[in-house]
């Protein structure tokens, strides 16, 4: 058991944009039995972290309900599915079961065991308590959450769009590699509509935006996005480079432009729904 609630939220279990906001992997409570059964340096697995993405999201909102994991990504990865477990790594996992995901099998399950350079990060294995004591106190109730609240928009604006804010390594030269990375899990997730608003903000910012390619969005997409009930899930990949210093460290001074870019997507969105919003009055 941690000391600390899973995740925090700014603005009202209720919302009252359509807008909500999601950031799942910027977490940075990193609890003491995570540290004791690491084979490497705490500074070894902060890769796996959406370094200080939450500054954006908690600088761009204003009325919107915010979800920030407070949790690392290293204790459990709220963008995986409960069934995605390492069995290399966790005695919970289930032998015999469905064949493994290319994630999965890179060492990027539901608890990742493998981050980047640093190769596997865990000193032993994890029993099958431990991760779903982590299930149940972590994933569970984010999920759920988050579930509630687009309900609640849903059934107060007729609409509902989940945007989840990540952020990803530069994919090449800043002069021609896209900067932002939306994902709908190619239309599964989200109305080509909300994905176009978004694309014409990055335009206007003069950021160049790809869909899908490389990251479509994971299990936080699969689970909540429902475009045939007006619930649709995006997710948004910020390059680093774009909000962080030249160590990828902390805050620089591009997050002041990212977090206005982010706004703009927000209030495109909300004007987005605005038409089904009125419908719903």
């Amino acid at each position: 058991m941690t000391a600390t609630p899973p995740f925090a939220l700014y603005g009202s279990k209720e919302p009252i944009s359509p807008v909500v906001l999601s950031v799942p992997h910027a977490g940075r409570d990193y609890p003491l039995p995570l540290r004791a059964a690491l084979r490497v340096p705490l500074a070894g697995i902060r890769g796996l972290e959406d370094r200080h993405a939450d500054a954006i999201a908690l600088g761009a909102r204003e009325c919107e309900t915010l979800f920030v994991a407070e949790r690392p990504r290293a204790w459990i990865d709220l963008n995986r599915s409960e069934q995605e477990r390492d069995p290399r790594l966790d005695d919970g996992a289930r032998a015999g079961g469905p064949p493994l995901s290319a994630k999965l099998r890179s060492g990027l399950g539901l608890v990742p065991r493998r981050v980047g350079s640093s190769g596997d990060i865990w000193s032993r294995r994890l029993s099958a308590d431990e991760v779903e004591t982590r299930i149940r106190e972590d994933h569970r109730p984010y999920h759920a959450a988050v579930a509630a609240a687009l309900a609640s928009a849903r059934a107060r604006f007729g609409v509902a769009v989940l945007l989840d804010v990540h952020s990803m390594p530069p994919l090449g030269d800043p002069a021609s590699a896209p900067r932002l990375v939306l994902g709908d899990r190619f239309g599964k997730s989200a109305a080509a509509r909300f994905t176009g608003r978004i694309e014409g903000v990055a335009r206007a910012h003069g950021i160049a935006c790809a869909a899908n390619t490389p990251y479509s969005g994971g299990h936080i997409l699969e689970k909540h996005g429902d475009p045939r009930r007006g619930v649709h899930a995006i997710q948004l990949e910020f390059d680093r480079s774009l909000y962080l210093d030249t160590a990828f460290d902390q805050p620089g001074p591009g997050l002041k432009a990212a977090v206005q870019l982010l706004r703009a997507i927000i209030d495109a969105l909300a004007d987005e729904a605005l038409p089904a919003a009125l419908a719903a009055e």
